[in-house]
């Protein structure tokens, strides 16, 4: 497949603008377009002027949020505003960031809602879902979602976690299915095969014909790749919207490359080794749990959150406290501190944690608030008096929340480790944690050694 003989040419200032539903994800976006070669900075949240200054000259410009975690109510009130801000900024693609394994559900994180309010915003003439991205093991077929866990690829209703999922189970792979459910625009499709046969925009312009408000865009291997950014950058209109997982960025990088309007691949930083790090984790994923398990096996020393006194706000306040008190212990012992709330989603703390919710009668959002909160509270501790220079965060929802206690305000992407766990520069004006290096991974992100591999700086 090649680019058409007179691409559209890139405009000066911000190409992309996006908000992330949540703030792992918003680090694989701003990953695939850092490493991409874009310069791009993500805001952890709404930034002020002066720090829109500080980083000016980027590419990209993200925002992470949490609305993945949160009501149709909660993003009424909201994301207006996010996609107002957006919309401000000039550049030619808006992009509301999705998860790649689609987390959604009509009251919660819903995808459709924040579809309705961006169209209300951005009035485009169609809105590209690019959902798919190989580099991350996600593949869409004929509308249906892929993703690979240990090696082997699942539908994503029968996919190991994701159908097991705590807040967002997928019992439906067919995504314009799933997205029926959370509003009434009309889902269209560019299949791989209309792709690879040079019929894409024949097929694209059929769904617009049918009343097709949002139009899915199956990706595969690189060729379909290349065409999903092609559909997007020359037909997806002034200004383009689009919906999707870090595959938008992906999409658009290849395709631009194809055409020769961006340069190849650019040298990537290699920032070594560290003597000493320090993790936290509040993801229940299997593949987090594995990663848990090779770190204690490997110079990590384990502490495990009771997460059943999250009910209780003191009691709540002396197990973070001690946790961050045993962490220090941990790095005096020579031992790299790991604190964590499960070992995936079997854990029996699961079950305890919620039992606890239920009979509390606090609600889910709540307590999973508080939770990562605490999180970040043991972190900062930790970070601050044992002077680290690099650290993690694990789970999705979660890194979010714990971000939020470490007083910066934006990250800048350093090194691959594996794809959707970049290793960041974190920023803050006036904050002891400025220049801070973290890696913010989703619990589906990243090898059984993940966490050794952020220690090293990336892999050999």
């Amino acid at each position: 497949m090649t680019a058409p003989p007179s691409p559209r040419r890139l405009p000066e200032g911000p190409l992309i603008a996006f908000y992330g539903d949540d703030y792992t994800g918003s680090s694989a976006a701003m990953e695939v377009l850092a490493f991409g070669g874009l310069p791009t900075v993500l805001f952890l949240d709404v930034p002020a002027p002066q720090r829109f200054a500080a980083f000016s000259g980027m590419r990209a410009i993200g925002i992470a949020g949490v609305a993945r975690a949160q009501s149709p109510a909660w993003m009424d009130a909201h994301l207006p505003g996010m996609f107002r801000l957006l919309a401000s900024l000039g550049a030619p693609i808006g992009h509301y960031k999705v998860c790649s394994t689609f987390d959604s559900a009509p009251e919660i994180g819903s995808i459709g809602r924040a579809a309705e309010i961006a169209e209300a915003i951005f009035d485009p003439a169609w809105t590209p879902m690019v959902v798919a991205d190989p580099g991350m093991g996600r593949y869409q077929s004929f509308g249906h979602l892929f993703a690979t866990a240990n090696g082997a690829g699942y539908r994503l209703d029968r996919h190991p976690t994701m159908a097991r999922h705590p807040s967002t189970p997928m019992d439906e792979a067919d995504l314009a299915l799933h997205l029926a459910r959370q509003t009434e625009r009309r889902t269209g499709l560019v299949d791989f095969v209309a792709m690879k046969r040079g019929e894409g925009e024949e097929q694209l312009d059929r769904a617009l014909a049918e009343g097709a408000k949002i139009v899915s865009l199956d990706v595969l291997d690189r060729e379909t790749l290349v065409e999903a950014g092609r559909l997007i950058w020359e037909r997806g209109g002034s200004p383009t919207f689009c919906i999707g997982s870090q595959g938008v960025g992906a999409a658009l990088v290849a395709y631009w490359r194809a055409a020769g309007l961006i340069p190849a691949e650019p040298d990537l930083a290699r920032p070594g080794s560290v003597e000493r790090i320090a993790c936290v984790s509040g993801s229940v994923s299997p593949v987090t749990a594995a990663q848990i398990a090779h770190a204690l096996d490997n110079g990590f020393e384990g502490i495990r959150l009771d997460t059943q006194r999250v009910v209780d706000a003191q009691e709540w306040k002396r197990v973070v406290s001690r946790a961050g008190q045993d962490a220090l212990a941990a790095l005096g012992r020579g031992r790299d501190p790991l604190i964590y709330t499960a070992t995936g989603p079997d854990d029996p703390a699961v079950a305890a944690f919620l039992a606890a919710t239920r009979t509390a009668g606090l609600s889910a959002e709540f307590v999973n608030e508080r939770l990562g909160a605490g999180l970040g509270q043991a972190l900062r501790t930790v970070i601050s008096q044992a002077k680290l220079t690099r650290a993690v965060i694990s789970g999705g929802d979660t890194s979010g929340r714990a971000a939020a206690q470490l007083g910066i305000d934006a990250l800048t992407a350093i090194s691959p480790i594996d794809p959707g766990g970049p290793l960041c520069r974190s920023h803050g004006e006036n904050s002891p944690l400025d220049g801070l290096e973290i890696a913010l991974k989703g619990g589906q992100v990243g090898r059984p050694d993940f966490l050794r591999a952020v220690k090293r700086g990336g892999r050999k």
